[in-house]
C-alpha cells in the first residue's frame, strides 16, 4: 500500500508542475529573490491584450448600431411614431465574447458533477465499514477514487476560474475603450448632460460593475443546478423528508435576495462623498488660502455619517446574512430529520444517511449564499448597463458639419450655454491675422469652439482649409516630460525644437527647471507656473506645423515683455507663423493696430467686423475701450509613486483593530470560537447519534432517545445562531468605529499635508485612498476566519497590479480635460492607443495575479487532497476497529477541509489586499505636515489692525533640494498703502504671496505683520486675517450663493451688493435661479473671465486689512478691469494691498512699486521715482508701451 501511494504521489508531483499555471513558478522563485518589477511579468497572449480585444467588441458595437438603425427604419415606416430602442451592450458582449463564455461553462459543469461524486464515493465507504469482508482492498480502491475525483475537481475548477477571470478582465478592457472613444468623439451638446466625473464614474463603476457580474454569472444557473441535484440525491436517502428541506430554502433564498439587494442600494452616498473630496482636492489651494478645511471637513464628515447609518443598517442586514450562510444547512437538515422521522416511526438515522445527508447539506452552503448575491449584482449591473447604453448612445462629435474648403462663407448659428446667439456672418482670408475681442462673456472662446466644430450648429455652414492647431484659456498639460508636452507625437526635429522654444521664451525656464526639458510636469501642470503652463501650450501647437491657429488669450498670464516676445516671434507678422491664419482672442487692445481684421463680439454676435482704422472711424465701441487702456515658478519633479514591495507589518494590521475597538475584538473572537465550537458539537452528536443507533436491540428504546436526541440537536443549532448572530452584530459594531476612526485620520491628515504634497501627488490617487479604505470593512471578519498569507509572490504581482490601475485612471481625466485640444490637433488615434496601453499594463499585472492565486490554489488544494486520502487510507487500515460513524466524520471533515482551502485562498488575498489599504491610509500619517492650525500663542482678535507688513532678510525654499527662491528679502510696508509687486517671469513674485501666507515656509528671517511674527502663530490664525484674489479662479459645484459664501455668512443683499461691484449684477439677474443658479464642475458654465469676477466678490465679502491680488484680473477685459481696480480702491481704500500683476497699468498709481528679479528685490520706490532712476520697471515699462504720461 504504501509503494503504491508513494508512486501515486510522484506522478501527481510530475503532473502539477506540467500543468497550465506551472510557469509561474520562476516568478515565484525571483519574487522571492528580489522585489519583482513590470519587466519581470509573463506577457499576455496577443489574442488576450487590448490591442486585440478593442478591436473586435468595438466591430461589433458598431454591428449593433447599425442592426438597431435597420429596426428603428422598419419601425418608422409603418407606424407614425417608432418605439425608440437603444442598441443593446449586453448583445454586443456575448456576440464579442460567447465561445469563451461557453467554455468557461463547460468547466464549470463539470466540476459541478465531480463536487457531487464525492459524497456518493464516501457513502459507499461508510456501507463498506459497516459491512466489511475479510477481503479490503476494493475499500482502498474507494480511497484512492475519492482522491482522484477531489483532485480532478480541483484542477477543473482551477482551470475555470483562470478563464473566468481573464474573460471577465477583457470585457472589462473593451467596455473601458469603447467608453473612452467615446469621450473623445462626445459632442459639446452631450458633454453637457455628463460631468467628468459622472464620465469617469463609468470607467471605474460601471465597467467594474460588469466585470465582477462576468466573474460569477455562472452561478446564476449553477447554483440551482447545485440546489436541485443536491435534492435529487437527498430524495435517493431521506425520501419525500427532503421536501421539508426544500420549503426552508423555498422560504430563506427569496428572503436573502431582498436583503442581498438592500445591501446593494447602501451606497448611493458615496458618489456625492467622492465627487466633494475630488473638487476639494483640485481646489485646495482655495481652502488653504482661505482656511476653509474645518468648514469642508466637515461636510465630508456629514456625508461620511450619511454613509455609515446605511452602512449600519447594511451591516444589520449582513446578520440576516451571517445566520443564513452558516445555519441553513442546520435548518434545511433539522427540517429533514424531523420530518423523516414523523413519516415513519421506524425511519432510524445510520451513519451512511447521516454523513452522506451533511456533505450533500455541505455542498447547499455556497450556492444558497452566492445565489441572492448575483442575483443582486444582475440588478444592479442592469443600471450599470443602462447608464453605459445612454453614454455609448449619445450624440458624437461630426467633423463632417466643418467643410475643409476654406475659411469664411455664409451665415451660421451655434449654441452655447443653451442660448441662442444671433447669427454670424465672418469671412477670414487665407494667412490673416485676425484679433476678436469684446467684454467678458461676449462669446469669444465661443468663436473658437464654433471654428472647431465644438458648439451645436443649427443652421448654415462653416468652411475651413487645412489643419487646426488650438491653444485653449486655460492651457491644457499632460502629466509626462516637458518636451512631450511640446512634440505632442510629432517626430522630434531638432532645429525647428530649439526654434520654438526660443520663441516662446521657454530657454530660460528650461535653465530652472531640474531636468531641462526632460523635467517630468506633473498631473495639470501643477509643478510649472501658469504663464509657464501657456507658453508650453503655445509651443506645442507652433510645432505642429498646422495651417489654422486658434489662439484663446494665451497672452493674458505671461509677462508684458514675455507677451511682447510671444507676439513678436511667433503670432506677429515677423514671428514663425507670419504665413498662417491666426484668430486671436485677446484683451491686449495695442496689438489691435497690428491686425490684419478686428472681430468686435457683443452678446453672442459679431458687433463689429473690419480693419483697425475701419472701426477706429465709424464706432465708438473701440474708442471707449481704447480710451480705458493704458497697457496692458517654481520648478519641482514630480514625485513619481512607485508601488512599495515590503510585507504589511504587524503594526498595521494592530492600528486597525486598536481602531476596530479591543472590546469588539475580543467579542468578535468569543462569538467565532464559541460557533465553531458548537458546529463541531452538532457533527460529533450525530456521529454519537448514529453509532448508538446501530447499536440499539430494540426499536422501542430508539424510539425513546429519538426525541431527545433530536431536541439536543435543535437546541446546538439554536445557539450555534445565537453565536453567528452575535458575531455579525460585533463585527457590524466594530467594523464601523474602525472606518469612522480611519477615515478621519485619513481626512485630517490630508488636509493638513503641505500644498506641495497635492502638486507632486495625483490626484486620483489620494481619492483611492478614501474609496478604496473602504474594503477594510470586514477585515476583521477575514483575519479570525483565515489566518493573513506571506506569500511574496501574491503580495509583490497584487502591488504592482494595483499601481497599474492608477494611469488608466489618470490618463483618462486628464484626456477629458483636453479633449477639444486633441481633437483640434486631430490626435484622436493616438490618444486611443495611448489608452490600449495603459489598460493592457493592467491587465497584464491583473493575469499574473490571477495565474500566481490559481498557482497557490492548486498547490493548497493538493494538500486538502492529500489529507482525503490519508484519512481513507487509514479508515481503510484501521479495519474493524474504527467505527463506520467514525469514518464518515472524519472524511466528511477532510472533504470539508478540501473546500475550505480554496475559500481560504481567496480570503488570504482579500487579507493582503485590504490590510494594503490600511497601510496606505496610515501613509499620510507619517508624512510631514502643515504647522498646526492653531498655536497656544494667538494674536488679538483685532489683529492686524493697521496693516503692517514687515520682510525682514527673509529667504524661501521650495524643496530643501531646490535652490533659493527668494533671497534676502527686507521691506516695510506702511498701514493702508498700495504696493504693486512686478518682475520677469520666474522673479519670485507669486513665492511672495505663498510665504505671506506660509503656503512656502521661510528658510531664514521672519515675516511680521503688525508686530507678530507670523511663525509663531497658527495657520488659520494667520490665513483667517487674510485676504487674496488668487490667479486661477476655483469654483466649486453647486449654487453661485454657496460659491460666494461658502460657510453662510453673509446676507442675500450683502452679496448683491459685492456682485454689482464686480459687475456681474446684470448678468446673475439675467440668470433663471439667480443666486441659486448651478455652478457645473470646476465652473465650466462660465467663462474664464466671470469666474474671475465672482473669486473677486468672494474676497470683496471677505473684507480684511490685508489683500493680495495675484493677477486678479488677467483673463477679464481692460474696460472691465479699470471698472475693478477702482471698486478695489473704493472698498479696500484702508487696507494694505500687496498687488502682483502683469498688466503695468493696474500697478502704476500704486504708493510704491517693489521689483523682483531672481528672487531678490531690486528696485523698491515709488513709481515716478522708478521711471526717473531708468532701471529694471523703467525697461518693463518702455517695452509695455506706457509712457511717463
Amino acid at each position: 500500500m504504501l509503494m503504491c501511494a508513494k508512486l501515486v504521489l510522484t506522478s501527481l508531483l510530475v503532473l502539477l508542475n506540467c500543468l497550465p499555471c506551472s510557469f509561474i513558478f520562476r516568478i515565484i522563485i525571483l519574487g522571492y529573490k528580489k522585489p519583482l518589477e513590470r519587466e519581470d511579468l509573463f506577457e499576455l497572449n496577443e489574442r488576450d491584450s487590448s490591442y486585440i480585444v478593442c478591436p473586435i467588441f468595438e466591430k461589433q458595437w458598431r454591428k449593433e448600431v447599425l442592426k438597431n438603425q435597420e429596426r428603428q427604419k422598419v419601425k418608422s415606416s409603418f407606424h407614425k411614431e417608432a418605439h425608440t430602442r437603444k442598441p443593446s451592450l449586453l448583445r454586443a458582449l456575448w456576440n464579442t465574447f460567447k465561445f469563451v463564455l461557453i467554455q468557461v461553462a463547460l468547466f464549470r459543469v463539470f466540476a459541478d458533477v465531480l463536487s457531487f461524486t464525492s459524497p456518493l464515493i464516501m457513502k459507499q465507504m461508510i456501507i463498506f465499514c459497516e459491512h466489511r469482508p475479510d477481503f479490503g482492498w476494493s475499500g482502498y480502491g474507494y480511497a484512492l477514487a475519492l482522491f482522484v475525483i477531489v483532485f480532478l475537481q480541483t484542477l477543473i475548477l482551477q482551470q475555470y476560474q483562470r478563464f473566468n477571470m481573464l474573460t471577465s478582465a477583457k470585457i472589462k478592457t473593451a467596455v473601458i475603450g469603447l467608453i473612452y472613444k467615446k469621450a473623445l468623439l462626445l459632442s459639446n451638446v452631450s458633454r453637457k448632460k455628463f460631468s467628468t466625473g459622472e464620465i469617469i464614474n463609468l470607467m471605474s463603476a460601471d465597467a467594474q460593475q460588469l466585470m465582477d457580474l462576468t466573474a460569477n454569472i455562472n452561478l446564476l444557473w449553477s447554483g440551482p443546478f447545485q440546489i436541485l441535484m443536491a435534492i435529487s440525491f437527498l430524495w435517493q436517502e431521506l425520501g419525500p423528508a427532503v421536501l421539508a428541506g426544500v420549503a426552508v430554502l423555498v422560504f430563506v433564498i427569496p428572503m436573502n435576495t431582498l436583503v442581498a439587494n438592500r445591501m446593494k442600494n447602501q451606497t448611493k452616498n458615496k458618489d456625492k462623498q467622492i465627487k466633494l473630496l475630488n473638487e476639494i482636492l483640485h481646489g485646495i489651494k482655495i481652502l488653504k488660502l482661505y482656511a476653509w478645511e474645518p468648514s469642508y471637513k466637515k461636510k465630508i464628515i456629514e456625508i461620511r455619517e450619511q454613509e455609515l447609518e446605511v452602512q449600519k443598517s447594511a451591516g444589520y442586514l449582513a446578520v440576516f446574512s451571517m445566520l443564513t450562510l452558516t445555519c441553513i444547512p442546520f435548518f434545511v437538515s433539522l427540517a429533514t430529520f424531523g420530518v423523516y422521522f414523523l413519516l415513519d416511526e421506524g425511519n432510524i438515522l445510520t451513519a451512511t444517511k447521516v454523513f452522506t445527508s451533511m456533505s450533500l447539506f455541505n455542498i447547499l452552503r455556497l450556492p444558497l449564499f452566492d445565489l441572492p448575491m448575483v442575483i443582486s449584482a444582475v440588478v444592479q449591473t442592469r443600471i450599470s448597463l443602462v447608464r453605459l447604453e445612454d453614454f455609448l448612445n449619445t450624440e458624437d462629435f461630426h467633423p463632417r458639419s466643418i467643410e475643409t474648403k476654406y475659411i469664411g462663407g455664409q451665415q451660421f448659428l451655434f449654441v452655447f450655454n443653451n442660448y441662442l446667439t444671433s447669427s454670424l456672418n465672418i469671412k477670414i482670408p487665407e494667412g490673416a491675422l485676425v484679433a476678436v475681442i469684446g467684454q467678458v462673456g461676449s462669446g469669444k472662446s465661443s468663436l473658437l469652439s464654433a471654428i472647431l466644430g465644438e458648439m451645436e450648429k443649427l443652421k448654415g455652414v462653416v468652411q475651413r482649409k487645412g489643419s487646426v492647431a488650438y491653444v485653449s484659456q486655460q492651457a491644457w498639460i499632460q502629466n509626462c516630460i516637458l518636451q512631450e508636452n511640446i512634440l505632442f507625437g510629432s517626430v522630434m526635429q531638432k532645429q525647428l525644437y530649439e526654434r520654438v522654444l526660443e520663441a516662446c521664451a521657454l530657454l530660460p525656464d528650461l535653465e530652472q527647471l531640474p531636468n531641462g526639458d526632460q523635467t517630468e510636469i506633473g498631473e495639470r501642470g501643477v509643478n510649472i507656473s501658469g504663464g509657464q503652463r501657456h507658453r508650453v501650450s503655445l509651443a506645442r501647437a507652433v510645432y505642429s506645423g498646422a495651417d489654422i491657429y486658434l489662439l484663446d488669450d494665451p497672452l493674458s498670464a505671461v509677462d508684458v515683455h514675455v507677451g511682447k516676445q510671444l507676439f513678436e516671434k511667433v503670432i506677429g507678422s515677423s514671428g514663425m507663423l507670419k504665413n498662417k491664419t491666426r484668430i486671436l482672442v485677446t484683451h491686449n487692445l495695442t496689438l489691435l493696430p497690428l491686425m490684419d481684421l478686428i472681430v468686435v463680439m457683443e452678446s453672442g454676435r459679431v458687433a463689429q467686423m473690419g480693419t483697425y482704422q475701419e472701426l477706429l472711424s465709424k464706432t465708438k465701441n473701440l474708442t471707449n475701450l481704447l480710451q480705458a487702456f493704458s497697457e496692458q515658478e517654481k520648478g519641482e519633479d514630480t514625485v513619481k509613486n512607485k508601488p512599495k514591495i515590503q510585507g504589511v507589518k504587524f503594526s498595521i494590521i494592530l492600528k486597525y483593530l486598536q481602531a476596530f475597538g479591543w472590546l469588539w475584538v475580543w467579542l468578535n473572537v468569543a462569538t467565532y470560537l464559541g460557533q465553531n465550537l458548537v458546529g463541531i458539537g452538532q457533527n460529533l452528536w450525530l456521529s454519537a447519534w448514529a453509532k448508538e443507533a446501530k447499536h440499539m436491540n430494540d426499536f422501542t428504546e430508539w424510539k425513546q432517545i429519538r426525541s431527545n436526541k433530536l431536541n439536543i440537536y435543535g437546541l446546538l443549532g439554536l445557539t450555534q445562531g445565537l453565536f453567528v448572530c452575535s458575531g455579525a452584530y460585533v463585527l457590524t459594531r466594530g467594523s464601523l468605529a474602525a472606518s469612522r476612526t480611519l477615515h478621519a485620520q485619513l481626512l485630517d491628515n490630508v488636509l493638513h499635508l503641505p500644498l506641495q504634497f497635492f502638486e507632486t501627488n495625483p490626484v486620483g490617487q489620494m481619492v483611492n485612498r478614501f474609496t478604496k479604505y473602504l474594503a477594510i470593512f470586514k477585515l476583521l471578519k477575514q483575519f479570525c476566519l483565515h489566518l493573513p498569507n506571506r506569500l511574496f509572490l501574491s503580495r509583490q504581482i497584487r502591488r504592482l497590479a494595483g499601481a497599474s490601475r492608477s494611469p488608466v485612471l489618470s490618463h483618462f481625466s486628464e484626456t477629458l480635460l483636453g479633449v477639444s485640444t486633441i481633437r483640434a490637433f486631430g490626435h484622436e488615434q493616438r490618444f486611443i492607443q495611448q489608452n490600449k496601453d495603459v489598460v493592457n499594463e493592467n491587465l497584464v499585472c491583473f493575469y499574473n495575479n490571477v495565474i500566481s492565486n490559481r498557482w497557490l490554489s492548486v498547490r493548497l488544494e493538493f494538500l486538502g487532497n492529500l489529507m482525503v486520502l490519508f484519512a481513507s487510507l487509514l479508515a481503510m487500515q484501521a479495519g474493524n476497529s474504527m467505527d463506520s460513524a467514525i469514518v464518515g466524520l472524519s472524511i466528511s471533515y477532510a472533504l470539508n477541509i478540501t473546500q475550505s482551502l480554496n475559500f481560504w485562498v481567496r480570503k488570504a488575498c482579500e487579507i493582503e489586499t485590504n490590510a494594503v489599504s490600511i497601510e496606505r491610509v496610515c501613509e499620510y500619517e507619517n508624512m510631514d505636515k502643515e504647522a498646526p492650525w492653531i498655536m497656544s500663542k494667538r494674536p488679538p482678535s483685532q489683529w492686524p489692525n493697521k496693516g503692517i507688513v514687515e520682510f525682514v532678510n527673509y529667504q524661501a525654499r521650495y524643496r530643501d533640494d531646490l535652490g533659493l527662491a527668494l533671497q534676502d528679502i527686507t521691506f516695510q510696508s506702511h498701514g493702508e498703502e498700495k504696493i504693486g509687486i512686478v518682475g520677469r517671469t520666474g522673479a519670485g513674485k507669486s513665492t511672495l504671496s505663498n510665504c505671506l501666507f506660509r503656503i512656502v515656509e521661510g528658510s531664514g528671517g521672519k515675516i511680521i505683520i503688525d508686530g507678530i511674527d507670523i511663525s509663531t502663530i497658527g495657520l488659520h490664525d494667520l490665513r483667517g486675517k487674510l485676504n487674496i484674489i488668487p490667479q486661477d479662479p476655483v469654483l466649486f459645484s453647486g449654487t453661485l450663493q454657496m460659491n460666494l459664501d461658502p460657510l453662510d455668512k453673509y446676507s442675500d443683499g450683502e452679496l448683491w451688493e459685492v456682485l454689482e461691484l464686480c459687475h456681474l449684477k446684470e448678468f446673475v439677474l439675467s440668470l433663471p435661479k439667480k443666486l441659486l443658479h448651478e455652478i457645473s464642475e470646476g465652473g465650466e458654465n462660465l467663462s474664464v473671465g466671470q469666474r474671475q469676477l465672482v473669486c473677486l466678490a468672494r474676497a470683496l465679502l471677505r473684507k480684511t486689512k490685508i489683500l493680495i491680488l495675484d493677477e486678479a484680473t488677467a483673463s477679464i477685459d481692460f474696460e472691465t478691469d479699470n471698472l475693478v481696480q477702482t471698486a478695489i480702491r473704493k472698498e479696500f481704500s484702508d487696507c494694505t494691498i500687496l498687488m502682483i500683476a502683469h498688466r503695468l497699468h493696474s500697478i502704476i498709481d500704486s504708493d510704491r512699486v517693489l521689483v523682483l528679479d531672481s528672487g531678490r528685490i531690486t528696485q523698491f520706490e515709488t513709481p515716478q521715482n522708478l521711471i526717473h532712476q531708468k532701471g529694471l520697471f523703467f525697461d518693463m515699462l518702455t517695452e509695455a508701451g506706457i509712457t511717463q504720461d
